[in-house]
């Protein structure tokens, strides 16, 4: 794949993670609000679980989103350093296919396949 092609790709991709990452964060932040203001115990109170299981949810979104961003700036770095488009795990070529599926992948499919 053509370089800058991949980075652009690999732009946008951040760019849109770090929109939904920023989204969820004020997300976060209204529930946590919201618990504070409405006093919630959540033993007693039957919106105090929701607020709970959506702060979670929040949590656990906003960490893959993190691990994300990771991933992009990582596959940026292998882009920068030349070694784009190769297995961090057996060093084989990554089919095209599957880098334009998936522009961050660090693996091939067979070694995906392992996980």
């Amino acid at each position: 794949m053509d370089p800058d092609i991949v980075r652009g790709l690999l732009d946008a991709e951040r760019a849109e993670a770090t929109a939904l990452l920023a989204s969820m964060r004020a997300r976060l932040t209204a529930v946590v609000d919201a618990a504070v203001d409405e006093h919630a115990d959540d033993e007693h109170d039957p919106e105090g679980s929701t607020l709970a299981f959506e702060r979670g949810q929040l949590v656990s979104q906003i960490e893959r989103s993190s691990r994300r961003l990771s991933e992009i700036d990582a596959a940026v770095a292998r882009l920068d350093d030349g070694t784009y488009g190769r297995c961090v795990r057996c060093e084989g070529e990554i089919s095209e296919v599957r880098l334009e599926a998936i522009p961050a992948t660090e693996v091939c499919i067979t070694c995906a396949g392992r996980r």
